[in-house]
């Protein structure tokens, strides 16, 4: 692979929003572009107190600082003059500041300036991708870069050495015994079912757990430290749920977990037998894990996430068999709805249930084939092609 084509810089802008979310998917880029593609890598951040969850190494009160190769910025607004990278991308539709776009204007070199947009399986996001659309002041164009599960959108991330690094951890119990005991826990034991849960507040929790605890088999349920832990908590009679904390009533044991860095979340995925997700970043890393998993889509106004949600479905269920498609769906539909009952959960579940070991086989042939498509690399081919065009404009003026 010849790196001395791709640009040799790149800024990337994060604006917080939903608290892990962005930064989650922006931190990674930025890793992978500094680490695997040697660029010289700034990541612009505007709330590095998220941040730091994510990387403990981030020191939240510094403006500079490198870490793990990329130059961390604190985003504020009092921007100052900086010299644009080569390569500009605003993740998720960030506004640029103004100072920096009046740079790009009148850099010798004007910058490839990339829109990372979210990502979605959606018919209209192919016809979308790659798109230009021009500055309405100032005499720049920005191009939508839309993530997705075909070859017709620009892919997922993913590093080079995860799915070898997930095959390794996966067939070596040592591997595996030194993941529980960082997270403070001995391994569970043979016949034990094993379910991270990763969620946005959810009305079927409550349902789901007691399935769990009057059932005959074993749940050890790992609860990241989140949003959803202050439900948890309430099921348990806890008015102060913490990391540390376990609970168990029935067949289930509940351990509320830390909130750990992203190389460690790919571990407890690897680690689970069944991984409840949410949002984006979570949920590419479940896809990744080749294990069962559960999506919960952020929700939007008007349902329009159940929308987003069975465009994916469609896709993920394609090749499967039409009894095994139906009951992820109806299981996946139940925990992203807004109102449901203790007795959809229970069929749905138990459905589902049944069907994981096929879903097992599913999802490790769907991250096989979903790796040929990788986000950074196709990110850089189209920030070359950008530069082209740009020059084949000038030279035909």
């Amino acid at each position: 692979m010849n790196f001395a084509s791709f640009p040799s810089s790149c800024d990337i802008f994060c604006n917080v929003i939903d608290n892990y979310g962005d930064i989650g998917v922006s931190w990674r880029l930025a890793r992978q572009l500094a680490n695997e593609f040697g660029l010289n890598v700034r990541l612009w951040v505007d709330d590095l107190g998220s941040f730091a969850k994510l990387c403990s190494e981030v020191d939240r009160k510094l403006a500079k600082q490198f870490c793990r190769g990329v130059e961390v910025c604190r985003w504020d607004a009092e921007f100052s003059d900086v010299q644009p990278a080569e390569l500009v991308i605003d993740a998720f539709g960030c506004a640029l500041p103004e100072v920096y776009l009046l740079a790009m204007t009148v850099s010798s070199s004007p910058p490839a300036w990339i829109n990372l947009e979210y990502l979605s399986a959606e018919d209209w996001v192919a016809g979308c991708h790659r798109l230009p659309s021009p500055h309405p002041r100032l005499p720049l164009t920005r191009y939508f870069f839309f993530p997705g599960f075909t070859a017709r959108t620009g892919g997922l991330l993913l590093e080079h050495d995860l799915l070898s690094r997930r095959d390794a951890f996966m067939a070596d119990f040592s591997c595996q015994t030194a993941f529980w005991r960082s997270i403070g826990m001995n391994s569970p034991y043979a016949g034990t079912w094993i379910v991270s849960m990763f969620a946005y507040e959810n009305g079927a929790l409550e349902f789901l757990f007691d399935l769990w605890v009057k059932g005959e088999q074993s749940v050890l349920c790992l609860v990241p430290e989140g949003r959803i832990l202050p439900q948890v908590g309430r099921y348990f009679g806890d008015v102060n749920p913490e990391p540390g904390n376990e609970y168990v009533r029935g067949s289930l044991r509940v351990r509320v977990l830390p909130f750990v860095d992203q190389e460690r979340y790919d571990e407890l995925l690897w680690a689970c037998d069944l991984n409840f997700v949410r949002g984006e970043d979570s949920c590419v890393r479940a896809q990744w894990a080749g294990k069962p998993f559960v999506w919960q889509i952020y929700p939007q106004h008007d349902a329009v996430h159940q929308q987003k949600l069975q465009a994916f479905l469609d896709i993920y269920n394609a090749s499967l068999d039409a009894g095994v498609a139906q009951s992820m769906q109806q299981f996946w539909h139940a925990w992203n709805s807004e109102s449901v009952s203790a007795d959809l959960v229970a069929a749905s579940w138990d459905a589902f249930i049944d069907q994981c070991g096929e879903l097992e086989i599913h999802a490790q042939t769907w991250a096989r084939d979903l790796s040929a498509n990788n986000l950074a690399l196709n990110l850089l081919d189209f920030s070359n092609e950008i530069g082209t065009m740009r020059a084949f404009k000038i030279e035909g003026q």
